[in-house]
């Protein structure tokens, strides 16, 4: 019984996790995985956990983007499903990777995101392009973005928003919201391929998608109302300092 009052802590992690993943549309692995890592979970069980409140997350800001009808319905349907043979091979792998080798790609995962996170402002969208050419592109994105979804258990947004804003000129104030439709596909396809290989500790998964799905529903009305300047330079230098953290442990 003792366990699982002790287990209580994942509860507000998924719920902060949720509020942070919805609002910059990357899903709430990029804070789960880390914390859950410098406490000692091996890359597996922390990515596979994490997709639990990915997808939780995922739910709760699809369902309210929706009611803002921000959500490209077609677009991401086929990326969602385009990302879901990448999540299986991602799940696959995941057990297989030494735990000083994840803390490595997941620190550099870090360093890209804030980096992305940061200059999100910068960022401008061009005319709608659904081109054979970009199409094709998106493709092999989406197949990049199913892998590292599983493997460190994030939800894929990282490639996925960028390219929606970059290469199909979609605005941001649509590209977020359409991610979390995506992360519904590729979360659930990883989730369910961790979960037939024993990876997950289902109490910990359950609390962490509980917390994750009350922070995406006071995330994605937060998208609407927050001012983005000091909320990203914070989550940036957290994320910078984690990347930190998790490069000299592996070393």
């Amino acid at each position: 019984m003792l366990t699982l009052f002790d287990d209580l802590w994942l509860l507000p992690l998924g719920f902060a996790a949720g509020i942070l993943g919805s609002m910059i549309g990357l899903g709430g692995g990029l804070v789960v995985v880390p914390v859950l890592t410098f406490f000692g979970f091996p890359p597996a069980l922390a990515a596979s956990n994490s997709l639990f409140a990915a997808f939780s997350n995922a739910v709760a800001s699809t369902i309210s983007y929706a009611k803002q009808k921000r959500i490209e319905y077609s677009l991401g349907l086929k990326l969602g499903l385009l990302s879901i043979p990448g999540t299986i091979l991602g799940a696959l792998i995941s057990d297989q990777i030494t735990p000083s080798l994840f803390k490595i790609l997941f620190g550099i995962l870090l360093v890209a995101s804030s980096a992305y996170i940061y200059s999100k402002r910068k960022i401008e969208s061009k005319v709608y392009n659904t081109s054979k050419q970009v199409m094709v592109l998106a493709v092999a994105a989406s197949f990049f973005a199913g892998i590292i979804s599983s493997l460190f258990g994030i939800g894929g947004g990282i490639v996925f928003v960028p390219l929606m804003v970059i290469a199909m000129g979609l605005s941001m104030r649509f590209a977020a919201p359409t991610s979390q439709l995506i992360l519904l596909f590729a979360s659930a396809s990883g989730m369910i391929v961790h979960s037939i290989l024993g990876h997950p500790d289902f109490y910990q998964a359950l609390l962490l998608a509980v917390g994750a799905f009350g922070g995406g529903l006071v995330g994605s009305r937060l998208s609407v109302e927050v001012e983005e300047k000091k909320l990203k330079i914070l989550v940036s230098a957290v994320m910078v300092v984690a990347a930190i953290k998790l490069i000299i442990d592996s070393l």
